[in-house]
């Protein structure tokens, strides 16, 4: 029985079943399978055997079915065919069947073994419906070679090794070491450089023993591997070239690494150019390295070209007492070493080295040594020479086969493959080693053939004879090294037209197969062939131009080559069989491991053939006999489709099949048994009902037929089905002779119009016969009945009766049969029947021919449109619908006089067969002369008429072509040709320009000047036609030109001056022979010309040509100047309003005509172009300018505009307006011809458009209401995208007349101060002053705003209010009318109590209407609003202060970004980052590696084993799950365990981050259904499980970078802000109240007096000593008077290490403060000694004002002394620095005396108190305890902060630049939950999106900035925090904001901006919604980035230590549940951790 190949074994490339993921290679062999399907039957498409045929179903074509049981079932399969049924019963196991296009084949799954990939038979119903999915789903297409490849980025490839037995690949590169799988999956990267390092120093420890050491690259050189020790060895360039050993299983594990290397151990080249070579040699008792080099710098000379080094033991790599090639002097012979082999008894090192010194030329050398030969004494060289060739580039031994690549020279463009038999070669050097021991190196012939080389003192001997072989490898007393004289010469087997640069070869089946790999990147594959080599297949394998590295290596299947460039690792398949899909191209393709397997149907090697040994089964392409099956002939060739018949197949050279095998035929899809006679094939063909319809439009149908063995077709090809019945309908002019014509054999049957197949017409009908039948008379196409052609002509005039006669043959078939017939016109939309009679022509009659007339009835044709002639086709019936042929396309000639011959002489100018005449009647025209009246006929035409003349001017010379136009301009030419003259004078008619009776063009005689009158046409026999306009004769003069220069490269818009200018319509102008393009209009007194580039510059001649006439313009030539060149242009940016200006700095600019700034658009949407291109000019106007935008072609759109020329070095351009959809693609200068990129003329940076301004009305009720200023007060103007297109000092700020002096100008706020005084209005009204911004252009007007969160009470104004215009270059903005508020007439009452008295009465009016008012939500609304206004008159009493802060601060910030620029921003590295956001408090360092204790160091390498088999295991999706659903089950295991287990996973899974995503949305999927049967809106609220901190973790890994390229710069400048603010006021150091923050629990609420003062605080290396020297620098230090000594010492530490990382600082409590006085005056300041000050058990903490320390004085830190000193200055004593608070001082008793710093604490502290009352109660004391001049410096504080919070959240929550690609991810996959589980709620998908974001991410940063910078923050700066973080959170729920008198005050602080920031939130989420979808593919990419970037996980393995000792815990239920699982069970899952058990915990168990 034949066997068929399965579409999912080794040898077919594609899907691999269960695993969905594309298998680019073939599979690995199934053990028990043999690539073949078991011999178990199959299911035949959809029919079943004929009952004689053996019961042997196929595959179905169509989609089969899917049975999933594990037992043998049995199948019926029933066809009805003929009558009969016939059916078959089968068993046959569980069988799967997929459409053609997957490789049909049958799937036949035995019971065991059971292939790999595929699941237990448990799952089969599980996997049906996926199954069915992946049949239905398109395949993605790859490559034929099934390639794969590794790179690595901004890394070089040195060299490639392979590890036999485990097939794992090892890739040395610059720096870099990697470990890949066999199919190049990166399994480890170990990091190898860059080191500090110098050739020329020997190894070092200490850098100041080599000064001249560098950080230098670290190449490998040398890659190979040790099987006996499993162990890589690698060798770099740095360090001498000195190795290093590696584990093989982990090559980041490094085994062995000389930390001393003495000169024995320097093994490879220092040098990359220079090649390193050598062999792992396996000798019984241990294994050598033997390693060959090449010379390379200055520490190289010692070292010998070939050693013997040891690999085991504590002096690895060592050669001492080994081996070495000694050397007299190495640069003599320069070896260049290609390649090392051994073979298992010796060593061969190929290279190319020079002679001794006499001998100057290179020669390619192959020496040999014994394996066992430790000491070199068997060393032989023996010259190699492929004859004609140069050197040798690369070498490979095989069996028995010495293969090398040779080129001519160094780098010879060509090389050669040479072919050197290992048997002659090993013969070679026998021969030399025998002349140099036995005959001193000289042959029979007298030459010397063999000697000692290398300049050793050792000489050729005369030894004893049998020495050789006493000797074989040599002894201390034979000569060495020994080197041949004559070369083993080779003749090449093939020439390669490019450099080769590696060479592999392969043998299989007894062929050999060499690779060769070329420099361009190129593989080649040869078929070495006896004595020549043929290359069958190229092939690119990496980039373009990389050379292929000579590791060319095959794996050891033989399967797969792989192959290095300085790119790439690429894996090629060594025969691609599978790629060629039938067996034509198979045997074309001249592959030599490939052939056609007739009976599999495939392209395969030899071996995967079956049959493949007997004859005629495996077709080989260099076997002359192979020839692929085909069928040679077909008999018959086609056959009716009515009938059913036997079609008989040839095919020759057909294999043998068993006795049980048979051959079928296939008809499509219809089967029949073949019987077999030699080459005759016999078939069934298919009955009617089988067959498919034809085709529409055809007459048959073709169906492929294939000759079958199972389901592979042997040979194929086309049978036809015709139905002869279906040709008539495909003919309708002329059936019979399409029938009869027809290549099948149909006949025609007149009298019933049928098509027919068979012998001839039924019931005696006659015949006409197919032209096939030749021996009958009547047949083929002339025999049918026929219209052969028209009587009489075909033209009929329109509106007169004819009559038509045609011409009829062969009409004897209807004699004697009753008929009529008709004449039918195809008329436009209209069928024209006319009935006709048959003539028969006399004496036709009694002969057999049927020939006659067909006379069609008198009719008046009037077509229903006009037309000169109109053609309509004809043809006849016989009765109604029986059409007779045409013999040829028929059709009569329609024709009208009336169209085309508008007068008499176009009339009579027609054809005169036509009968028109031009008739005179009441209407005149052109008719058919039977149609005009005997008398109206007019024989003479009228004269003629002159309607325009073009052009009425002429030069006198003549020689101008005058166009005449009218009518009646004669019939014909002669009628002209002298009847013509122009104001008296002849003008010549131009015969090839005339028109019939309408058009004259003549050209003008000669004239003098000022001559004029009509043009005259006078034809014979007429009177003469006079025009109405005169022609004028004048002579145009030049008098001027300007401009009179330009550049030469053209483009000058010249205007030439004169008189009588418009002569003439041909005019054109010349400069200097160069065409001058004239510009529309042409005037009489100019003309307007561009001038066109010139080579040179220089004077130009300008000449103008008014037809024939030149005039040339002497007296002022054009000058050509060189061109303008741009040299500086700046800025570079503007708003897409346009009107920013532009300085463009260069030389010549003054010679430019019209310089542009233009910019070329692309449009999203049509733009409405505003301007044309070349605007229309009128006379005696200037030339219009350039218009705003034009369209272009191709769809641009550009946008202009004009610069003016200030200098011949200046200009001065505006920026172009941008309309909105359009993208700029270019901005360039125009200067004429002279095109000038921006980024060219401004040295690189390119032009951009910035979005327009946006500004806020001043007045929050609308710009119609006026804003209310007092006098003094800065203005604030808020916005968005202020300063990105303009600067501060072009802006200009107008009130009115008045100018408003700018301050500050920032993205989002714009500050100015303005008049001191209400200025007046600028139109001079009455009206309030306008608020107008506006940009500086040339004095203009510019731009304004405020500063500070001011808030402003507004009021409406008056309708009769004007509107301003604010401007900002070209965009307009209103801002409302400014109020001027009068001076309060009170000074001397203070603000205080005016705000005092106001609350005051706002509370009384609101306790009335509380009162009064029942409804609670008036209530609420009317106490919401009077709080909001109370707030703001407190915002406006603070406002001056507000200002006056806001000013420092933001110098301050200045100062701080200048500092940033220089330091940077102290980010946190990421593993400390990581460590911090996984575990939150738990210090610095929250995983330690655990201390070993006494006898456990043994154990250490069996718990890293152990623990690393749980980081494979946890790679299991199964155990993951299973592992977190059984410890989130165990009611012990509590919420803070569920946090560390979730960020050890993220730790320990951090390199997989596709896995750790896939879990994590695995998880949230199961939480979403969870709480979706109980309230969706309570998801991801808390971190409650284990996913929930999965995501977190999971957020601060993607956003990492985010953070430190976005949103970092913001956040960092919040904090500085804070921490610099809250500094600027007293801070208590005991209760942590302070002046200034925003949270009213830290307010200091006293009225504390301070004084800042001013330090100089010594800083350097003296500073801890005596003062003087130059080396102390003193820092100024800013403190308060009022600080205690640690506050003094925190503020110097910030100020002095301001750049410096607080983790890099001294510790606050290590130092001491000195002050120091004069030379000798120290004094140690500190909280607490001798001199504080204690009253009634209260010690107040010493400040420097209890020390009187003056502003300015000299303060030093000093290392402090002692250990101990009072509370303040005890030392935290941290093993790991942390960013976490350090706490504030308690203000406990020690000893009964209680400490204080600025106030008291009261007995009770009032938190105390807070506790236990109400939360009502609390915050109705906590407003009454708040006077209102403490709540000022609240909102003076927010004011101040509110830039930086603003551009915080901006920076959060914009979507201005690409939003991470990791939230839009998450939000599309939160989409997807939603949508699947039905929610619709926008409300809920809001919350869902804040909780797993912004509340769970982005709130965490904002309040701990020690998360992401190495910063400390203070109690008071956190407390500060917590209030915007608030705000944030508050910002990000959906419910209204609503605040009222119990409103906290820290939520009444942001009351008025939550609503904007609440709208920032649902923008932020639309636009991520809107925009393009995250796809799998590119989060995919970005996490294996992200994995790549931060390979090496912080404290990975002490992760999985913790995560361990979690699974302990509950190591009895995680056991449990994966023994229940039944997958886990085959898995074997729980066996797999108790093995982890057993290795970690020495744990025994029952396995």
């Amino acid at each position: 029985m034949g066997r068929k190949p399965c579409p999912f074994v080794p040898t077919s490339q594609g899907y691999l079943p269960g695993s969905g993921e594309w298998q680019g290679a073939p599979l690995p062999e199934t053990p028990g399978w043999g690539g073949q399907c078991p011999p178990q039957p199959s299911c035949a498409r959809h029919h079943c055997p004929r009952a004689a045929e053996p019961a042997r179903p196929r595959c179905c074509a169509s989609l089969g079915c899917f049975l999933a049981a594990p037992v043998p079932l049995s199948v019926r399969c029933r066809r009805s065919r003929r009558g009969k049924d016939h059916s078959s019963g089968v068993p046959l196991s569980v069988f799967f069947c997929l459409f053609p296009a997957v490789s049909l084949s049958c799937l036949s799954l035995p019971s065991a073994p059971v292939m790999a990939p595929w699941p237990p038979f448990g799952l089969h119903l599980l996997l049906a419906p996926l199954l069915l999915l992946l049949l239905l789903s398109p395949l993605p297409s790859l490559p034929f070679s099934g390639s794969r490849h590794f790179s690595a980025s901004n890394t070089t490839f040195n060299h490639l090794a392979l590890a036999p037995g485990r097939g794992t690949l090892y890739v040395g590169a610059v720096n870099r070491l990697f470990q890949l799988s066999p199919e190049l999956q990166l399994e480890v990267t170990a990091v190898t450089g860059p080191v500090v390092d110098s050739p020329d120093c020997v190894p070092f420890r200490d850098p100041a023993e080599c000064p001249q050491a560098r950080l230098t690259d670290n190449a490998n050189q040398l890659l190979l591997v040790s099987n006996r020790t499993q162990e890589l060895v690698a060798c770099g360039q740095v360090r001498q070239g000195v190795c290093e050993k590696r584990r093989l299983g982990d090559v980041a594990t490094v085994l062995y690494q000389a930390e001393d290397p003495g000169d024995g151990q320097f093994v490879a080249a220092n040098t990359p150019g220079v090649a390193t070579v050598g062999l792992v040699v396996p000798l019984p008792d241990r294994d050598l390295l033997l390693v060959a080099r090449g010379l390379a710098g200055k520490l190289s000379a010692g070292v010998p070209p070939l050693s013997v080094r040891q690999l085991a033991g504590p002096q690895s790599f060592s050669s001492e007492g080994l081996g070495r090639l000694v050397v007299g002097d190495f640069s003599d012979y320069n070896n260049s070493y290609v390649a090392a082999f051994a073979n298992a008894r010796f060593a061969y090192f190929v290279f190319h080295r020079r002679g001794a010194r006499a001998q100057a030329e290179y020669r390619s050398y192959v020496a040999r040594v014994c394996l066992g030969d430790a000491n070199l004494y068997s060393y032989v060289e023996v010259p190699l020479a492929c004859q004609g060739q140069g050197l040798i580039q690369a070498a490979f031994l095989t069996s028995g086969t010495l293969l090398g690549v040779f080129a001519s020279g160094l780098s010879g463009a060509r090389t050669a493959l040479c072919a050197f038999p290992l048997a002659e070669l090993d013969g070679s050097m026998e021969r030399t080693r025998r002349l140099c021991y036995t005959a001193g190196g000289w042959g029979p012939s007298g030459t010397e053939e063999a000697t000692v080389e290398y300049g050793v003192t050792s000489r050729c001997d005369t030894l004893p004879p049998d020495s050789p072989e006493s000797y074989p490898c040599g002894d201390e007393h034979t000569p060495s090294p020994i080197a041949g004289r004559q070369p083993l010469e080779a003749q090449p087997l093939l020439q390669v037209g490019q450099p080769v640069s590696a060479v592999a070869a392969l043998e299989v089946d007894g062929r050999t197969i060499a690779f060769l790999g070329d420099t361009q990147g190129q593989l080649h594959k040869v078929f070495v062939n006896s004595s020549q080599g043929q290359v069958y297949h190229s092939q690119q394998v990496g980039p373009p131009g990389a050379a292929i590295s000579p590791d060319l290596l095959v794996d050891s299947s033989g399967s797969h080559l792989y192959v290095l460039t300085a790119q790439q690792v690429a894996r090629v398949p060594v025969a691609t069989c599978s790629q060629f899909p039938d067996c034509p191209s198979c045997l074309q393709a001249r592959d030599p491991l490939c052939g056609w397997c007739i009976l599999q149907g495939r392209c395969t090697q030899k071996g995967q053939c079956q049959r493949a040994t007997l004859p005629r089964q495996w077709l080989w392409s260099y076997k002359e006999d192979s020839r692929c099956l085909h069928v040679q002939s077909l008999q018959p060739a086609q056959q009716p489709r009515q009938e059913q018949g036997q079609v008989t197949l040839s095919v020759l050279w057909l294999p043998t099949l068993a006795e049980d095998e048979y051959f079928h035929c296939a008809f499509g899809d219809y089967d029949s048994l073949a019987l077999v006679q030699g080459p005759h094939v016999a078939c069934a063909t298919p009955p009617q009902d089988q067959l498919p319809l034809n085709p529409p439009g055809t007459d048959h149908i073709t169906l492929p037929l294939a000759l079958m063995f199972e389901d592979v077709a042997v040979a194929t090809t086309n049978f036809s089905f015709y139905d002869c019945s279906t040709i008539q309908a495909l003919e309708v002019a002329a059936p019979c002779r399409a029938c009869v014509s027809s290549p099948w054999r149909c006949h025609w049957c007149p009298q019933s119009s049928q098509c027919i197949h068979g012998e001839h017409c039924p019931d005696g009908e006659r015949t006409v016969y197919s032209t096939q039948e030749e021996d009958i008379q009547a047949h083929g196409p002339g025999a049918c009945p026929q219209v052969e052609g028209l009587a009489g002509p075909n033209l009929v005039p329109v509106g007169w009766d004819i009559g038509l006669a045609l011409h009829v043959r062969n009409l004897q078939y209807f004699r004697g049969l009753p008929a009529s017939y008709n004449c039918w016109l195809e008329l436009p939309g209209k069928l024209q029947r006319l009935p006709a009679s048959l003539q028969e022509t006399a004496g036709d009659r009694d002969r057999d021919g049927g020939a006659g007339l067909i006379h069609c009835q008198a009719q008046k044709f009037h077509p229903s449109t006009s037309q000169w002639e109109l053609p309509v086709p004809i043809y006849v019936t016989r009765g109604e619908t029986q059409r007779l042929d045409n013999a040829r396309t028929l059709h009569v000639t329609l024709y009208d006089c009336a169209v085309g011959h508008p007068d008499c002489s176009h009339c009579q100018a027609a054809n005169r067969s036509l009968g028109c005449l031009w008739c005179s009647d009441s209407q005149p025209g052109c008719r058919y002369e039977r149609l005009c009246p005997p008398g109206a006929v007019q024989l003479l035409c009228p004269m003629p008429s002159i309607k325009a003349i073009e052009p009425l001017t002429g030069p006198p010379e003549g020689g101008l072509a005058l166009t005449i136009l009218g009518s009646n301009l004669g019939r014909t030419f002669a009628d002209v040709q002298d009847a013509v003259s122009v104001a008296g004078r002849p003008c010549s008619p131009d015969p090839s320009r005339y028109r019939t009776s309408a058009r004259i063009v003549c050209v003008t005689s000669p004239a003098p000047n000022g001559t004029t009158g009509p043009v005259q046409v006078a034809i014979k026999s007429r009177l003469p036609g006079i025009s109405a306009q005169h022609f004028t004769y004048q002579d145009p003069i030049l008098l001027s030109l300007s401009p009179q220069w330009g550049p030469q490269a053209g483009g000058t818009q010249l205007t030439i001056h004169g008189q009588h200018l418009q002569t003439g319509d041909n005019i054109s102008a010349f400069v200097g022979g160069q065409a001058c393009p004239i510009l529309e209009p042409m005037c009489p007194e100019a003309i307007v010309c561009r001038t066109m580039p010139q080579a040179m510059p220089g004077e130009a001649a300008v000449l103008v040509v008014f037809g024939h006439a030149e005039r040339k313009l002497l007296t002022s030539p054009f000058r050509y100047t060189a061109n303008p060149r741009l040299l500086a242009a700046e800025p570079s940016v503007s708003f897409r309003g346009g009107g920013r200006l532009i300085r463009v700095r260069g030389t010549g600019l003054d010679t430019v005509w019209q310089p542009l700034l233009s910019v070329w658009l692309e449009a999203e949407e049509k733009v409405q172009a505003l301007g044309n291109s070349n605007p229309r000019r009128t006379c005696g106007d200037p030339a219009a300018g350039r218009q705003t935008c034009v369209q272009l072609a191709e769809g641009l759109l550009q946008c202009s505009t004009i610069c003016s020329v200030n200098s011949s070095s200046l200009l001065l351009c505006r920026s172009p307006a941008v309309p909105d959809g359009a993208h700029p693609k270019r901005v360039f200068f125009a200067l004429d011809n002279v095109h000038v990129d921006f980024a060219s003329a401004s040295g690189g940076q390119d032009f951009r458009y910035q979005p327009n301004p946006y500004l806020a009305p001043l007045s929050r009720e609308g710009p119609s209401h006026p804003y209310r200023l007092k006098p003094g007060h800065v203005l604030d103007v808020e916005g968005e995208g202020l300063n990105l297109g303009i600067s501060k000092e072009e802006v200009r700020v107008h009130i009115g007349d008045g100018e408003c002096l700018v301050k500050t100008l920032t993205l989002t706020h714009l500050y100015c101060e303005p008049p001191p005084q209400a200025p007046q209005a600028a139109n001079g009204s009455s009206a309030l002053p306008q608020f107008v911004v506006s940009r500086q252009l040339d004095g203009g007007r510019g731009m304004c705003v405020c500063v500070c969160a001011c808030v402003c009470t507004l009021q409406a104004t008056q309708a009769q209010d004007p509107t301003p215009q604010v401007q900002m270059g070209n965009v307009r903005l209103a801002l409302g009318p400014v109020q001027y508020e009068a001076e309060p007439m009170l000074p001397a009452f203070p603000v205080e109590a005016q705000v005092g008295l106001g609350m005051g009465a706002a509370v009384l009016i609101a306790a009335v209407l509380l009162l009064t008012l029942m409804h609670k939500s008036k209530q609420a609304l009317r106490d919401y609003q009077k709080v909001l206004f109370q707030l703001e008159n407190l915002e406006t009493g603070v406002g001056d202060q507000c200002r006056k802060e806001f000013t420092d601060l933001m110098t301050e910030m200045t100062d701080l970004s200048s500092d940033l620029e220089a330091s940077g921003i102290p980010f946190l590295d990421y593993h400390t980052y990581a460590e911090r956001a996984f575990f939150p408090g738990h210090g610095g360092c929250p995983l330690q590696p655990k201390l070993q204790g006494p006898g456990e160091e043994g154990r250490h390498t069996t718990v890293c084993q152990g623990l690393t088999q749980l980081s494979n295991l946890l790679n299991s999706k199964l155990f993951l799950l299973t592992l977190i659903h059984t410890l989130e089950e165990q009611p012990s295991f509590s919420q803070r365990d569920r946090c560390h287990v979730a960020s050890l996973l993220s730790l320990a899974l951090h390199g997989k981050l596709e896995y750790l995503t896939d879990i994590m949305k695995t998880l949230l999927s199961n939480l979403a259904a969870h709480y979706v049967r109980k309230n969706p809106k309570l998801m991801l609220r808390r971190t409650e499980t284990m996913v929930e901190k999965l995501l977190t973790n999971w957020l601060s890994i993607c956003l990492y970078s985010f953070l430190r390229e976005v949103a970092g710069e913001p956040l960092y400048m919040l904090f500085r802000a804070i921490q610099y603010q809250v500094d600027k006021g007293p801070v208590d150091a005991v209760t942590g109240k302070a002046k200034r923050t925003l949270n009213d629990s830290h307010l200091l609420r006293e009225d504390v007096e301070f004084r800042p003062l001013t330090l100089m605080v010594l800083v350097g290396p003296r500073a801890g000593g005596d003062a003087g020297g130059s080396e102390v620098q003193r820092v100024p230090a800013r403190v308060l008077d009022t600080d205690t000594i640690t506050q003094v010492k925190e503020k110097v530490l910030d100020q002095v290490y301001k750049g410096t990382p607080f983790s890099q600082r001294p510790l606050v409590y290590a130092l001491d403060l000195e002050w120091r006085s004069g030379l000798a005056g120290h004094l140690t300041l500190s909280d607490e000694d001798l001199t504080s000050v204690t009253q009634n058990r209260w010690k107040r903490l010493n400040t420097l004002q209890h020390y009187k320390v003056p502003d300015g004085a000299t303060v030093g830190l000093i290392p402090q002394l002692h250990g101990g000193g009072g509370a303040v200055s005890q030392s935290l004593a941290q093993s790991c620095p942390s960013g976490e608070n350090i706490p504030m001082l308690e203000d406990g008793e020690e000893g009964g005396v209680r400490l204080w710093h600025l106030v008291k604490a009261t007995e009770e502290p009032e938190g105390a108190k807070a506790r236990r009352s109400s939360l009502r109660e609390r915050e109705r004391a906590r407003a009454k305890a708040i006077p209102e001049i403490y709540l000022t410096r609240l909102l003076s504080m927010k004011g101040t902060l509110q830039k930086f919070v603003d551009d915080t959240f901006q920076a959060i929550l914009s979507v201005s630049r690409p939003v991470p690609l990791a939230v839009k991810y998450l939000f599309d996959f939160l989409d997807e939950l939603a949508e699947k589980h039905g929610i619709e709620d926008p409300e809920t998908l809001h919350i869902w999106k804040t909780n797993s974001l912004l509340l769970r991410f982005w709130v965490n940063a904002l309040k701990n900035p020690q998360l992401i910078f190495d910063v400390h923050v203070s109690d008071n700066v956190d407390a500060i925090l917590a209030v915007i973080a608030q705000t944030f959170i508050d910002a990000c729920t959906i419910s209204e904001h609503k605040v009222g008198r119990d409103s906290p005050v820290n939520k009444l602080l942001y009351a008025r901006e939550i609503p904007r920031y609440k709208q920032m939130v649902e923008k932020y989420y639309l636009d991520i919604r809107r925009s393009s979808p995250a796809s799998y593919q590119e989060m995919n990419c970005a996490l294996a980035e992200l994995s790549g970037n931060y390979t090496s996980a912080p404290h990975c393995l002490e992760a999985l230590q913790e995560l361990y000792n979690h699974i302990h815990r509950y190591y009895d239920q995680i056991i449990s549940a994966l023994e229940e699982d039944p997958v886990g069970q085959k898995m074997q899952l729980a066996c797999r951790l108790q093995q982890i058990a057993a290795l970690v915990e020495n744990k025994v168990t029952d396995l």
